[in-house]
Parts: structure tokens; C-alpha cells; sequence
């Protein structure tokens, strides 16, 4: 599954580089019509990060989310700052079919447990590291948990699917790190959302291989913004190379 991204900082569809804010570049003011766009170029989930939530704990861009669940019939996947079952609740009664959650999954293990038992696969959590360790609150402070040690102790709490990112590779263009996508799909069992580096058709194919491990989509950022990759040409290589892998 392809996953355009839409990120939101002040109002704007930008991306960083590394998660750094000193390493924007804003595309769009009007992050609900690029939503729409990805929509109509046959996009069929869309994954959205309300980046002023995730730097500052707590969700800025609610009413943009929901302008978006509004704009789009397409799934949604939204995460940033979601740290309370309240506003796990919110998102997913306006109509939001993911929840993304991060910090918590280290600060308070038992609201994902609580939110997992209640919302099921409507829940997933995002492991963000850098040199294998994760990295919490808007990528500001690295933890000593081991990404692949933390995703074992999501799956005990009920996590089935979670969202890993190389923040090395965030919107750097330079590849995505298969070889931490491939430690974390074949150590954990659980369904891997890959994220991070993708630059290239190449790239695609490079993660489409790791299907059989639990890897089964990749979130696209900078490639697509930047026209490195059509989402045309992504959807349509993961299509031929499902139906070939269906054989």
C-alpha cells in the first residue's frame, strides 16, 4: 500500500529533512487540496502528521484534519502529538480510521494498551529512531529503548500494526534503511508501515521484496512532492508486482 503524506506545520503542507525545522520546504497552503489531489491522483490511503502537535504534545490542526475527513472519501492515518484516549477518540469519531501513536508508546505504555483493547487495528504506533534508538516528541529527545525492543512490548500490549521510521532518511531522498525495515518485519511479527528515504521506483521494489516478512506499505513524502516518483507510477508498480506476487 502507497501512503501519500500530507504534513502539517502552521497551516501549511510542508516536509522536513531529519525532522528538522531549520530543514523545511513548505509546498502548499492549502494542505486539504493537496489531500484531494493525492485522492484524485487514485491514491487509496492517505497519512497525515500534524507536525505542530507532534513538536508541541498535543494535536494544533485538529479542524484541518477534519476539513480533510471532509474533502476525501479516501482512509486516513493521522498522527502528531496524540498522547490522550480523548483525542484518540475525537479523531476516530470524526471519522479518522487510524490513530497514530508515539510518545506515549514510551511515557505511558498503558494508554496504548487501554486504546489497543478498545479500538483494535484502528490503533497503531509510530517507532521513529535514529541509529536504532527511539526517538520521542517531535524527534526532539532520543530515548535508550531499541526500536525493535519497544515494538515487542507494543505487540504485548495488543499493537498489531506500527509505522517505522528512519529519521536519517526522513525527506532526505537518499534511500529507505532496509536493512532496520527488514530487522524490525522479521524480529516482531507485526505488520510493518515502512517510512523514510524513498526516492526512487527502485526503492519501491526494494520494499515491495519484504512483503512476505509483514511489510506491507510504505508512507511517500519528499518523492512525491519533489517529483522524483509519480504516485501514478508507485500505484501502478505495487499493483503489477501484488498481482505477479498473487501468481
Amino acid at each position: 500500500m502507497i501512503y501519500p503524506a500530507v504534513d502539517i506545520r502552521e497551516g501549511h503542507c510542508v516536509r522536513l529533512v531529519e525532522g528538522r525545522l531549520d530543514m523545511e520546504t513548505v509546498y502548499s497552503d492549502d494542505p486539504v487540496a493537496v489531500a484531494g489531489l493525492w485522492q484524485e491522483k487514485g491514491a487509496r490511503w492517505l497519512h497525515v502528521v500534524d507536525l505542530d502537535g507532534a513538536f508541541s504534545g498535543s494535536p494544533k490542526n485538529i479542524d484541518v484534519v477534519r476539513k480533510i475527513r471532509e474533502r476525501i472519501s479516501i482512509p486516513i492515518q493521522v498522527g502528531g502529538g496524540i498522547r490522550d484516549l480523548r483525542v484518540v477518540e475525537e479523531f476516530l469519531g470524526m471519522g479518522v480510521n487510524r490513530v497514530i501513536l508515539g510518545t506515549v508508546a514510551i511515557n505511558n505504555p498503558d494508554l496504548v494498551a487501554v486504546a489497543a483493547a478498545k479500538y483494535g487495528e484502528s490503533v497503531v504506533v509510530g517507532i521513529d529512531a535514529r541509529d536504532g534508538k527511539v526517538a520521542i516528541e517531535g524527534w526532539g529527545v532520543t530515548s535508550e529503548k531499541n526500536a525493535v525492543d519497544l515494538a515487542l512490548e507494543m505487540r504485548g500490549l495488543g499493537i498489531r500494526r506500527i509505522i517505522y521510521t528512519d529519521i536519517w532518511r526522513d525527506g532526505t531522498l537518499k534511500g529507505p534503511n532496509l536493512a532496520a525495515v527488514r530487522e524490525m518485519a522479521r524480529n516482531t511479527g507485526l505488520k510493518v508501515i515502512a517510512s523514510g528515504g524513498i526516492s526512487t521506483l527502485d526503492d519501491l521494489r526494494s520494499i515491495k521484496r519484504l512483503e512476505h516478512m509483514g511489510v506491507e506499505g510504505v508512507i511517500m513524502g519528499k518523492s512525491l512532492y519533489a517529483g522524483t516518483v509519480s504516485l501514478e507510477d508507485a500505484l501502478s508498480l505495487a499493483d503489477v508486482e501484488l498481482e505477479e506476487n498473487a501468481c
